[in-house]
């Protein structure tokens, strides 16, 4: 009876340790954030997107385009681009960079469609890039055009009794 009592102790000491040790190693792999400067990089990289989308805007308006054409050409250009370095993999660095300042304008929305398109190719057209092109875009598109509607209704019961 007594080498049980004596067994507890030391089981507890032990279990103390361990605790200790493993609240170490999380302390040592846990990563470390500094919020201000990932909001400065993704100030930069939502900046330097938005500069390159000006330009091609002004070049566009240069060549004699309305402002809705001009308009267009700019969204295409940027998802093109966006696409071609998701493919090359160059995309998914600058969103790693960047953060939300890559992933929340219209390029990063073409990367989170072309990315898995990518990655599921090996699988083939249906099983692989059919049924996992929308994963990470798909929710977006559902609840965006759901959105949308419900809007619309609203907008349309409001003309229906004079409100707009």
């Amino acid at each position: 009876m007594e080498e049980a009592k004596e067994q507890q102790p030391m089981q507890s000491q032990q279990d103390s340790q361990k605790q200790k040790e493993y609240e170490k190693y999380v302390k040592e792999v846990t990563p470390t954030h500094n919020l201000w400067l990932q909001m400065l990089k993704a100030f930069i990289t939502g900046g330097i997107i938005c500069c390159i989308g000006q330009f091609i805007l002004n070049y566009a308006g240069g060549l004699g385009l309305d402002k809705q054409t001009a308009g267009s050409w700019c969204s295409l250009i940027l998802v093109l681009l966006s696409v071609i370095l998701t493919g090359f993999g160059i995309y998914p660095k600058i969103v790693k960079w960047g953060g939300a300042g890559a992933l929340v304008p219209i390029t990063g929305f073409a990367n989170s469609v072309a990315a898995p398109a990518i990655e599921y190719k090996a699988e083939g057209q249906v099983f692989g890039i059919g049924s996992k092109i929308f994963t990470i875009a798909g929710p977006v598109i559902l609840y965006g055009i759901f959105a949308s509607w419900l809007l619309g209704l609203g907008y349309w019961v409001g003309k229906c009794f004079g409100v707009w």
